[in-house]
């Protein structure tokens, strides 16, 4: 489970099985590093997406225990189901193949987001609602039997690219924490500005991709400097 007192940067893994393999045997082995199997991964490749990047992710960990014998950190892994229904089923999927915690869209219908929201509990998952195209988060999570342990505030990625004027909904952080003791995740900002303005409006997971979309000789070196902008 998530630590509130701690800040987390979510890695969103895109692309393909090769690139996500290679993404995760570069970056820094560190506790505040969430792993995302991102929507497209899991639309082409399935729950075998969520399985690859939890095996993978985990066995690192596993090795430098070994190497250092220390304790070290359990993986964690978010399934980007984006559930519109089925949320039972689709929480048992996400379970299945590893993934600590999962999604689902703040604007399916409430029954589904309460029984999603349920099954995570009884799994011991992180539950998290995505917020992206709601214009009132506040209003899903007052109609909720019990809250999601993450809000994730979310600029599309078409909205990005095509609506330069989008900005990322930052004001709406600390209109649910006045209300909700909740975590906030903010998705939709790669940029370092972006970054630093997220964690200085009290967003507690920062989630980038694009720099994180194929692997490169720099992947490393940018997951330590987004780490730490997120300190």
């Amino acid at each position: 489970m998530l630590d509130k007192k701690k800040k987390y940067l979510q890695i969103a893994l895109n692309s393909n099985l090769e690139e996500a393999f290679s993404i995760i045997n570069q970056i820094p082995l560190d506790e505040r590093i969430i792993i995302e199997a991102g929507t497209p991964l899991i639309k082409e490749f399935g729950a075998r997406a969520i399985r690859a990047i939890n095996k993978w992710w985990t066995g690192r960990i596993l090795m430098r225990q070994r190497v250092e014998r220390k304790p070290s950190f359990f993986p964690y892994i978010v399934a980007d189901l984006k559930c519109m229904d089925r949320g039972v089923r689709e929480v048992k999927i996400a379970r299945k193949n590893g993934a600590r915690a999962a999604t689902v869209l703040g604007t399916a219908p409430i029954e589904t987001i309460n029984a999603f929201i349920e099954e995570c509990g009884k799994y011991q998952m992180d539950s998290m609602i995505d917020m992206m195209n709601v214009e009132f988060p506040l209003g899903v999570l007052r109609r909720l039997k019990k809250l999601p342990t993450v809000v994730v505030l979310h600029r599309g990625v078409d909205e990005e690219d095509f609506n330069p004027e989008k900005e990322l909904p930052f004001y709406e952080i600390q209109r649910i924490k006045s209300n909700y003791d909740i975590m906030i995740s903010v998705a939709g900002g790669d940029k370092f500005r972006e970054v630093e303005e997220a964690i200085f409006n009290d967003a507690d997971i920062v989630v980038v991709w694009r720099s994180f979309y194929k692997s490169t000789a720099q992947t490393a070196n940018l997951a330590r400097k987004f780490l730490k902008e997120i300190r």
